[in-house]
């Protein structure tokens, strides 16, 4: 298996001492008690309360300034001072470094948000999911087939998170890669699974007379319209309603880009092969497909590694029950099998984004 070099150095040998090792299984066995107490230090504020009073607070104080219990306030300090979110000292409490992260660092709240509305319920039924290779926890938010179908019908708060993650992850990169895509001065573009129509209105903003078209779900495009109506170069952004899952579905003809934007990861290797066929049927000798994915062996930090490879277990028990975050191996050769051959990768793009520029073979 190949890695980066900062991944091949951590994963090629053991990492802890025997109690380390110990103490990581037991962080395991108790992980969900030690995220619902975090969660809640979040969302009680105890957290921030001892952010901005660095010489510590009681738990008396604690208690007063949240309004819970002496109790309840206890059960959390102390959990969190074992976690490691919390010290104490002379009988008052301070903020750990764990602790000022979880409060501070937008990738920690936004990856706990989505833990807890969307997955938190539903990974009960990972081993379902796991066997019979269909997303078995989606039952605990609606009945669809995959959560895509759903997503304009989740629940408010399970929503917001969903694209809030979604967003994070992809907008971050979208700067570096509107540079990459416009390099090869596309006048036309088609956004593959353009959800509710961010890239699209990047790059009418971006670029003055590009033309693109979201090719989605139709309950998507209907979502994306309602985005995009008061956006400046509305007027520039197309729908084209298809089901990509459909291997019969052809890809609409002469656009200059194809653009797939943390999409391919959605679908399985069969359905990614399948999906690039059609897209190469559709390209020109002088057309490029771009694929911005963030695969884990190619991170640059060991973190964003640890964090995509436990995002793929979302795709197994909610999304559709047989997609993940790819090694890109997995994907090169995906790609070969389409008909595709990769003309350069550009890795380290926002937050661990790689874009694949393909061309036909």
């Amino acid at each position: 298996m190949k890695l980066s070099p900062s991944l091949e150095k951590k994963y090629s040998r053991e990492r802890f001492t025997a109690v380390q090792a110990q103490r990581l299984a037991q962080e395991i066995a108790f992980g969900p008690i030690v995220f619902q107490v975090s969660r809640l230090m979040l969302k009680f504020g105890i957290f921030r309360l001892l952010s901005d009073h660095r010489e510590g607070r009681t738990l008396e104080q604690i208690g007063q300034a949240t309004g819970l219990s002496l109790y309840a306030a206890q059960v959390l300090l102390e959990a969190s001072l074992t976690i490691g979110t919390v010290l104490v000292k002379d009988d008052r409490y301070l903020l750990a470094k764990a602790g000022w992260f979880l409060l501070n660092d937008e990738m920690a709240k936004v990856n706990m948000d989505f833990n807890q509305d969307v997955n938190y319920k539903g990974l009960s039924h990972l081993e379902e999911a796991l066997v019979n290779g269909r997303p078995e926890g989606l039952k605990e938010l609606g009945n669809w087939p995959t959560i895509y179908e759903g997503l304009s019908s989740l629940p408010e708060p399970v929503q917001k998170s969903w694209f809030g993650f979604d967003h994070f992850y992809s907008d971050n990169s979208f700067d570096q890669a509107l540079e990459v895509v416009f390099n090869h001065s596309p006048r036309t573009l088609l956004d593959v699974g353009g959800n509710t129509g961010r890239w699209a209105t990047r790059c009418v903003q971006y670029n003055k007379e590009v033309e693109v078209t979201i090719m989605d779900l139709p309950q998507q495009l209907e979502m994306m319209k309602q985005k995009t109506k008061n956006i400046p170069g509305h007027e520039r952004i197309h729908g084209y309603g298809a089901n990509l899952l459909d291997k019969d579905v052809p890809f609409p003809e002469g656009f200059d880009a194809i653009w797939m934007s943390q999409f391919l990861d959605c679908f399985s290797e069969q359905e990614i092969i399948s999906i690039l066929s059609r897209a190469a049927r559709s390209m020109s000798a002088d057309g490029r497909l771009f694929i911005m994915e963030t695969f884990w062996d190619r991170q640059k930090f060991e973190t964003a590694a640890y964090c995509l490879t436990q995002i793929s277990i979302y795709f197994t028990a909610m999304a559709n029950g047989n997609s993940k975050m790819y090694h890109s191996d997995d994907m090169a050769r995906c790609i070969r099998e389409a008909g595709l051959e990769i003309e350069e990768i550009y890795d380290n793009l926002g937050l661990g984004h790689s874009i694949v520029k393909c061309k036909l073979q």
